[in-house]
């Protein structure tokens, strides 16, 4: 298995050829700089690896990379501006893919520009393989076996201590920083709308008395979880302080400036808690909830397992959720060694009003 990353370089990127080369899997470092490449690969302790040279801008480039390659993991963020660049040369190179991003606009712009291109192409796609989309989207769709019909899904990411953001995740946040204001997207009786003001303002925590507060937050499960669920609204909430800090963006010059992102010891004191409740008619409720290490780490596991699961057993053509393209238990239980543990509850009842 031969496996392409993009953006490898990277803070994220790095960390995904590390987990590739930890499992054993050879790998493709792509990017725009040789330099770069050359020293990320000796980084992580893949010197020998193939390096291959293509920028966004040039297609043929692109394409001329990733053939040959089993799959190819994009971390080459922000994505709003180069993702679909991308996804259209991995496409064309015919290769599966998944990415990295949790970009939200541009995740809902890759299934309504490549979802026929894709399928035609007989190639698989799968954007937002990170720590919260995947886990999130998969049991949304156990959720939902256990609701039936589903009216409501929210989504809500709680996320402590890891040093803070790397230098790719604050360029992202300024690429979006309207979005972010904004709240994102909802949907709402098969529309997606922004601005849209949330139903839920706080929400309590597992192991809390207390409710947290929360806002309207752009996340990526609400673009996918309407793929594979029928269901009449989805809407992404975050703890509000986040939102708070992600509204006053750096400027790019003092982002520049900043370490690479979090360090070995940051990543071990983070941890993160991402709920999705499912409610349906009178007292029926579902939660999931998912918990975990290390959002940078969990993610180039994510990633990789999805890359592998896609070139390993094949998905249907096209742009896919995260549950159309995986089992949604045996892709959670995988997780589990690696810290990420999820759970369902049942109820009749529905929680205090929040």
């Amino acid at each position: 298995m031969n496996i392409a990353v993009y953006g490898a370089s990277g803070y994220q990127g790095k960390l995904v050829v590390a987990e590739l080369a930890r499992r054993g899997i050879d790998t493709v470092l792509v990017g725009r700089n040789a330099t770069r490449l050359r020293q990320a690969a000796a980084k992580v302790g893949v010197a020998g690896a193939e390096q291959r040279l293509a920028d966004t801008d040039d297609h043929d480039a692109l394409r001329t990379a990733f053939r040959g390659c089993d799959a190819v993991i994009n971390c080459a963020g922000p994505f709003t501006p180069s993702g679909e660049a991308v996804v259209r040369a991995t496409i064309a190179a015919g290769c599966p893919y998944v990415d990295t991003a949790g970009e939200q606009l541009y995740l809902k712009r890759i299934f309504d520009t490549f979802a026929a291109e894709a399928e035609r192409a007989g190639v698989t796609v799968v954007p937002a393989t990170n720590d919260a989309c995947v886990p999130g989207d998969l049991i949304a769709h156990l959720l939902a076996g256990r609701v039936e019909p589903v009216e409501e899904i929210t989504t809500a990411h709680f996320i402590v201590g890891g040093g803070g953001p790397s230098r790719g995740s604050l360029r992202s946040v300024l690429d979006t920083i309207d979005v972010i204001k904004a709240g994102g997207l909802t949907y709402d009786d098969g529309e997606w709308r922004i601005g849209t003001p949330a139903r839920r303002t706080s929400i309590t925590l597992p192991g809390s008395s207390q409710p947290t507060p929360v806002v309207h937050f752009p996340l990526s499960e609400v673009v996918t979880i309407p793929r594979h669920v029928r269901v009449r609204h989805v809407e992404g909430v975050a703890e509000a302080t986040l939102s708070e800090r992600l509204s006053a963006p750096i400027a790019p010059e003092i982002i520049d400036s900043l370490p690479e992102g979090p360090t070995e010891e940051g990543r071990r004191t983070q941890r993160f808690t991402y709920i999705i409740d499912a409610a349906g008619p009178g007292d029926r409720l579902a939660r999931g909830v998912v918990q975990g290490p290390d959002t940078y780490g969990s993610t180039a596991v994510i990633a990789v397992e999805a890359a592998r699961r896609l070139v390993a057993d094949g998905a249907k053509p096209g742009v896919l959720a995260p549950a159309q393209a995986f089992d949604p238990t045996d892709f959670l239980n995988f997780l589990a060694p690696h810290g990420i543990q999820w759970t369902i509850d049942f109820s009749e009842k529905p929680p205090a009003q929040e």
